[in-house]
């Protein structure tokens, strides 16, 4: 949060101020020696100075400020000064919006059109990239020297893997069998309402994906830049786009209309927005079964915006029911769709047989890597593109609460998300050779972490390792995707 800029300018006199002095008076605007001696002045200070009341006279005029710790009151302007204790408080408890309120009235939307443009060479950048590698991996494909053409719907048709059937066989057919609630239904019911543009629920998949994440990265930036600066927020979102596994933002899953929606609410809950954060936290909630945890950083903003006064709790506190009612909503389809509310649970118990002590799927990982014969196989290496992300996300949380770079108490609701998300995929590691299946994807959930990492990205040589180490990890993953293979 920044609080808004002092207004009071001394020194030159203001154009407004100039433009009241009679036109005749223009020779007397000339430096003049006072009589007392030394200090020089001019005749258009004079004129401020009766066109204008004194700072003392202004500051008197403007309105107190309570202090949220007691009777002291302090007054907003340059006498405030020597209140820092009692303006620190005050505006902790604050949200963004009020806090900026001051800050120069430009239209919101002007704000929306600069992070577009801010975010939109990264976005064209990085989806150029997906398209240069979707053409070149055609040759993974053709054998040396053939003469073999592939048609050309082979650049997006190559996409349709995995996880993508299941959420278009939902879009189609609807919810046919019990296993199938271990997808939740937006993401399906988007694709099916778009299908009827397109006449292809894969290409409304891949549509709706771009689209939403688009707008997640404008969301995100929105969010960084006003609760740290542009150039955090310009990291932030370039870190999260060359993420390993950022080549799901852009295929025909979840993920990016997950966060999309997961990044409104938390938008929202700390501009105190308690409707719209609920809204969006129920539609999250209906994408993704984690979104339930928003219900960490509502808790947390709604209760340090109220002073942590259970007495100013308002009747507009029930909006944070919104994502568990997501949960129930389904639910109860499930219940009568297959007379088992719990059907999206116990499809879930297909991937992830029983809860683990968090850390253990870590353990798992570590010990299968030393005992798989040697590094260079197929097992040891895609461990290693399991855990590496994984310990790399779980050291910046913890740098958000120790360290040179952690949050200050009014942003902790950023570290309390991502630590309860991180947590959540910790519990379920799944049995066979990769313990920590699908967690990396998962990863791209916890947004604060990349906040973070922006931070330790000042570092250019940091920077620089993130962006290539990371993004070369990023465009084999998705040459690996692209021709089938498994991935994560």
């Amino acid at each position: 949060m920044h609080l808004p800029a002092d207004s009071a300018h001394k020194g030159t006199p203001s154009q407004s101020t100039q433009s009241n002095i009679p036109s005749g008076s223009s020779d007397t605007l000339v430096l003049a020696e006072e009589a007392t001696g030394d200090r020089m002045t001019t005749a258009g200070d004079r004129a401020t100075a009766r066109v204008a009341p004194t700072i003392d006279e202004a500051t008197d005029k403007l309105p107190v400020v309570p202090a949220p710790s007691g009777g002291k009151t302090t007054v907003a302007g340059d006498r405030a000064m020597g209140e820092d204790r009692a303006i620190d408080e005050a505006t902790d408890s604050l949200s963004p919006v009020a806090a900026s309120s001051g800050k120069g009235g430009r239209a919101s939307w002007v704000k929306w059109y600069e992070a577009l443009k801010s975010i939109l060479p990264i976005y064209i950048g990085i989806h150029l990239a997906f398209f240069v590698t979707s053409f070149l991996s055609v040759l993974f494909v053709l054998s040396d020297f053939s003469k073999q053409s592939m048609p050309i719907y082979t650049l997006w048709q190559s996409w349709h893997h995995w996880d993508t059937g299941n959420f278009l066989v939902v879009a189609v057919h609807g919810y046919t069998a019990p296993n199938q609630t271990a997808f939740f239904p937006l993401y399906p019911i988007f694709e099916r309402g778009l299908m009827f543009i397109t006449n292809n629920p894969f290409t409304a998949g891949l549509i709706i994906s771009d689209v939403a994440g688009l707008v997640m990265l404008v969301v995100l930036y929105r969010l960084v830049e006003e609760d740290f600066d542009a150039e955090r927020a310009y990291r932030t979102v370039l870190y999260l786009s060359v993420f390993p596994t950022a080549f799901f933002l852009a295929a025909a899953y979840n993920e990016s209309l997950f966060i999309c929606f997961a990044l409104f609410s938390f938008y929202y809950m700390r501009h105190g927005n308690w409707w719209l954060a609920g809204l969006f936290g129920f539609l999250a909630t209906l994408t993704r079964s984690s979104g339930l945890f928003l219900l960490v950083p509502f808790c947390y903003e709604y209760l340090r915006q109220h002073h942590f006064n259970l007495r100013t709790i308002r009747f507009d506190i029930i909006s944070g029911l919104a994502m568990p009612a997501a949960i129930g909503a389904f639910a109860l389809y499930c219940y009568f769709q297959f007379h088992d509310a719990l059907a999206s649970l116990h499809a879930q118990a297909y991937w992830h047989p029983r809860m683990h002590i968090p850390g253990e799927g870590m353990i798992l990982s570590l010990r299968l890597i030393t005992h798989s014969g040697g590094l260079l196989n197929f097992q040891a290496i895609h461990n290693l593109l399991d855990l590496v992300p994984d310990l790399l996300v779980l050291g910046l949380i913890m740098l958000s609460f120790v360290g040179p770079w952690k949050l200050p108490r009014n942003l902790w609701a950023y570290g309390l998300y991502a630590a309860a998300l991180y947590l959540f995929f910790q519990l379920y590691p799944t049995t066979g050779i990769f313990p920590l299946l699908s967690v990396a994807r998962y990863l791209l959930e916890v947004f604060p972490a990349f906040i973070i990492l922006a931070s330790l990205g000042k570092n250019r040589t940091i920077h620089m390792s993130y962006l290539m180490v990371s993004g070369a990890t990023l465009f084999f993953l998705l040459a690996q995707f692209l021709i089938g293979r498994w991935v994560l």
